[in-house]
């Protein structure tokens, strides 16, 4: 099972689906550990001054922004710890889009959203109603202190919450410096229709389980060719484990809040909306903000 990131709720109008947050991807390759070969001790990285080749205390260290060639601006900790969005365990759905407008270049980091108790109802019917309408739901969510753009999708019987770049991390088409050659070819049609019949005779279902990453199958199958024989080193290493937040939401009338959502053209409820949440509701979100914190 994958481990839950957070718990917390899809918001669009007045309607909030609980939900739980997990990564829909295993990190790829392998992992090269650094390791003396005389102690078979690990190796790990030191804070060298880059002028003088000294290692210094981390004490010692600040973080500065380059604003011009040379001159940097510093940042003190508690200056960087505010610019942090608040983290609110809410992926808040602003607007729908057509799913077929994304561009691929937009796509980051994949999520499965799954339902929490007394969730199930309203998360399949959002589910249901982007794919009726071909509909992406463009959202914003706050996922390891760092606010992000996301797209909300149905995939099969789940939810996906596919992270995307921001604008400005996008480089234009423009950048890539298309020759006229390129952008104002012609295309005979029976060159078309000859390239068409070709991508339709290679044309198959679906299958990435059938495709595999070649290196990492020849690296492990080396390594564990050499467990085998024997040829085994022993290193000693510290775990940190981590812990996992939680906390969700509970969901109210759905129909009401559906018939308010559409009066109210969409609009979140206020503080003092009649649709705010119970007071278990809000004493549940109050610990989920705590244990985001």
């Amino acid at each position: 099972m994958a481990r839950v990131i957070w718990k917390g709720a899809v918001s669009f109008g007045l309607v909030h689906i609980p939900v739980s947050l997990l990564p829909a991807t295993n990190r790829g390759g392998v992992d090269f550990d650094w390791l003396d070969r005389r102690s078979m001790d690990p190796v790990g990285y030191k804070r060298i001054n880059k002028t003088t080749g000294k290692e210094i205390s981390s004490e010692n260290i600040v973080r500065g922004v380059q604003y011009e060639k040379h001159r940097y601006v510093v940042l003190e900790d508690e200056e960087i710890r505010a610019a942090y969005p608040e983290a609110t365990q809410t992926v808040d759905i602003v607007s729908f889009v057509d799913s077929r407008d994304i561009p691929p270049m937009f796509i980051d980091t994949p999520y499965y959203l799954a339902p929490e108790r007394r969730g199930e109802k309203v998360y399949a019917l959002l589910r249901e109603a982007l794919r009726k309408t071909g509909r992406a739901g463009l959202a914003r969510v706050v996922l390891h202190s760092r606010q992000r753009l996301a797209v909300l999708l149905p995939v099969g019987p789940a939810l996906v919450l596919n992270t995307l770049r921001w604008a400005a991390e996008v480089r234009g088409i423009d950048e890539i410096g298309l020759k006229a050659e390129t952008l104002e070819a012609s295309v005979a049609k029976k060159e078309l229709d000859m390239a068409t019949q070709l991508i339709e005779g290679m044309s198959e279902d679906w299958a990435p389980a059938q495709y595999s990453d070649s290196f990492e199958a020849r690296i492990m199958e080396l390594v564990e060719r050499k467990a085998r024989a024997g040829k085994l080193e022993t290193v000693e290493s510290g775990r940190v484990e981590s812990k996992e937040g939680g906390g969700g939401a509970d969901v109210i009338d759905l129909a009401e809040l559906l018939k308010r959502s559409l009066a109210g053209k969409g609009k979140p409820a206020s503080a003092k909306s009649p649709a705010r949440a119970t007071e278990g509701e809000t004493r549940s979100r109050r610990s989920t903000r705590r244990k985001a914190g």
